[in-house]
């Protein structure tokens, strides 16, 4: 009985090893080498949307324009070599203003402030700048108290936020601080940060004549002539007024722009007073330097901006800051 047992034992274990063997069990896949993984991508770096640079600061500050005096008798200047993006056209005679206009960096104080024309309010709307100015002709006293633009005046703020200086005499003494731009911005609930849409900017390099220095001559007298030198060193252009370079009164920095575009416009006088009227929407022909390189450009008005184009395209600036001259003619443009 126990043999009996015993074999019957020995076959069932011989059966299970047939199942086993008719019925493998498939085979552990061998172990798969995991995908090499795409680097994660950084975090694209936030650049300041008018000068394309790193930012240090904040990036959704509102622009703010300030007219700032050119008067012989107002050089040199508070707060220039700060602004990322400076307008120069003629206001009366043959004297330009500036229309200087700041986002990346805020000077300490800005002056000597001047009065309000009505196409630099144009050129600031472009920035949906808080505009500030001391005075206005009747065009742009118009415009402004029609609440068209959000601003500050001189006018009703002599003495508070804005203040006379010692050392020159009106109107070129006329002085405000960004602290006080601040403020004042503040009392009229006007919004301080914004989304402000960045100018386009080039990554390859500006080709076509080399320029070392060019010369804009707004009248025969050396006061009202303007001259661009190029600086390697800075990438940029120093600029000079009746052969004295344009520095800071407070800080002596030198004014360096790494773009500037000199672009003709209709110029028309309109009343005795030789105030003007000057064509901004047209379109035209001009010049843009960069790098030590001048190349003809066309400029076109897009919401509010001079832009350069070529061949119908937009031509990109290069980082940092941008003086853009706005003239008669082109005669009266000069390069070596």
């Amino acid at each position: 009985m126990k043999r009996w047992l015993s074999a019957m034992g020995c076959m069932v274990l011989l059966l299970g090893g047939c199942t086993a063997q008719s019925e493998p069990k498939p085979a552990k896949p061998p172990a798969q080498e995991r995908p090499p993984q795409p680097p994660a991508e950084e975090k694209e770096k936030e650049t300041f949307p008018l000068t394309g640079l790193p930012a240090k600061g904040n990036v959704h500050q509102r622009v703010v324009g300030v007219m700032v005096n050119n008067h012989p008798k107002a050089r040199p200047q508070s707060g220039l070599s700060k602004a990322d993006i400076v307008y120069e056209v003629l206001a009366e005679g043959d004297i330009t203003r500036f229309l200087a206009l700041y986002q990346s960096e805020q000077p300490e104080r800005v002056g000597p402030v001047r009065s309000a024309r009505d196409y630099y309010i144009d050129l600031s709307e472009g920035y949906n700048a808080i505009y500030v100015c001391h005075g206005w002709s009747p065009e742009a006293k118009a415009r402004l108290e029609q609440g068209e633009t959000d601003y500050l005046n001189g006018l009703f703020y002599d003495g508070t936020l804005f203040k006379r200086v010692s050392f020159r005499k009106a109107p070129h003494n006329s002085y405000i601080t960004f602290a006080n731009i601040e403020k004042g911005a503040e009392q009229n609930g006007y919004a301080w940060t914004d989304d402000v849409a960045p100018l386009p900017f080039r990554a390859d390099k500006p080709s076509g004549e080399k320029a070392g220095t060019v010369r804009i001559t707004y009248s025969h007298r050396s006061y009202a002539q303007v001259e661009y030198r190029y600086a390697p060193e800075r990438h940029g252009y120093y600029r000079y007024s009746g052969g004295e370079q344009t520095v800071d009164y407070d800080t002596r920095d030198p004014v360096v722009a790494q773009n500037v575009m000199i672009i003709a416009a209709r110029h028309q006088v309109i009343d005795s007073h030789g105030r003007r009227d000057v064509d901004l929407t047209s379109g035209g022909q001009g010049y843009l330097l960069q790098n030590g390189i001048i190349q003809p450009i066309e400029w076109k008005n897009v919401d509010g901006r001079l832009l350069p184009y070529r061949d119908g395209a937009p031509v990109g600036f290069v980082p940092g800051k941008t003086w853009i001259n706005i003239v008669p003619e082109l005669a009266i443009v000069q390069w070596r």
